[in-house]
């Protein structure tokens, strides 16, 4: 009520306002119709990370079509690629690793966030349980990659006590729901099922604290594909195809009697569907995306993202991208491209 007097009586004032969207989505706020414009701001993607750190050229590469890259360089967009899955795309965290090197001190500002949610949980009662809220936004980080059962995110509190809690979650944008859906048409959200989704947290690095030690390890020594059983490389493609559509991500699912299939997610682009796989292995092993691609034939094709060199299939309809393209390789109206705030070339 105050920004409404605000905007009424002192139109030539600026006026800036924080705070927890969490408590909005826990209170009945009105809001003046026709006066408010929402704007959504994302984690800073793995292109604008890399503008942070000084690499402008490392950046214009990954916002470009993808492409056959050479062997160092390729290497080199992998090695900043893991240090992402660290350090996150929150704005304190990659302030603190750019100016410091740091990669500790970037995961100390990811605790510190972490625990000011923490903090805050508790405000909410009893409107919500805070226990809840906690052991649902772990429950979700753990189990990502899978479909959401609301009885199995945190044991000792009912579903419905847990069902509330995410949504809770949902709507202060910790948590971001995939829904499952068909590419038989667009929009996406048309075929969406509401009872079979699966969850993303808001930021990789966040996801990296919440799920406790061992990644770390992980990351610094193994394939980016192998972290948590892939569940890290998911949660980085679906955070880049999420703020590279403006829109919450799909995936396919499909259960019959004695056989399921899944793919890891539907991106649209140029006003096409692909289908997205993340992992490793030649074509042969890809049996879901093959099934998608057989049962919906006028899809554009499908993808594959992981740390292995840029191919194609064409005969199968199949793209071998870098992880490093996932957020151009869904903004471009070809289905690749360059994205409109970096310019330049590369050597």
């Amino acid at each position: 009520m105050a920004l409404r007097y605000l905007y009424e009586e002192r139109p030539g004032l600026h006026v800036v306002a924080a705070g927890s969207l969490l408590e909005f989505a826990l209170s009945e706020i009105s809001f003046p119709v026709g006066r408010v414009q929402f704007f959504e701001m994302q984690p800073m993607t793995f292109a604008e990370y890399l503008q942070a750190l000084g690499k402008e050229r490392a950046a214009i590469e990954v916002l470009s079509p993808p492409k056959a890259l050479p062997a160092p360089l390729h290497a080199l967009l992998l090695d900043d690629l893991r240090n992402y899955f660290l350090v996150g795309g929150m704005p304190a965290s990659v302030r603190a690793f750019a100016e410091t090197g740091s990669v500790r001190q970037a995961l100390e500002v990811q605790a510190d966030l972490c625990e000011t949610f923490r903090q805050d949980f508790p405000k909410y009662a009893p409107r919500a349980d805070a226990d809840c809220l906690e052991a649902v936004w772990e429950g979700a980080a753990r189990g990502l990659g899978g479909q959401v059962l609301y009885t199995r995110l945190a044991e000792g509190h009912a579903h419905t006590t847990n069902h509330r809690a995410f949504d809770l979650l949902r709507k202060a944008r910790l948590l971001t729901k995939v829904l499952a859906a068909n590419p038989s048409s667009l929009p996406l959200g048309a075929s969406a099922s509401t009872r079979r989704f699966k969850t993303l947290l808001v930021d990789i690095g966040m996801w990296r604290h919440l799920c406790g030690g061992g990644i770390e390890h992980e990351l610094r020594r193994g394939d980016l594909l192998d972290v948590r059983r892939g569940a890290a490389a998911e949660q980085f493609v679906g955070q880049e195809l999420r703020a590279a559509q403006g829109s919450d991500p799909y995936y396919w699912s499909r259960e019959s009697r004695g056989s399921t299939a899944e793919v890891d997610f539907l991106s649209v682009a140029g006003g096409k569907v692909y289908g997205v796989e993340v992992k490793s292995g030649a074509s042969g092993r890809l049996r879901s995306l093959h099934m998608l691609l057989a049962s919906y034939p006028a899809m554009a094709g499908g993808r594959v993202l992981s740390t292995q060199p840029y191919a194609e299939l064409p005969e199968q309809k199949l793209s071998f991208l870098p992880l490093y393209y996932a957020y151009s390789s869904a903004r471009n109206n070809a289905g690749f491209g360059l994205a409109s705030n970096v310019h330049g070339e590369v050597d």
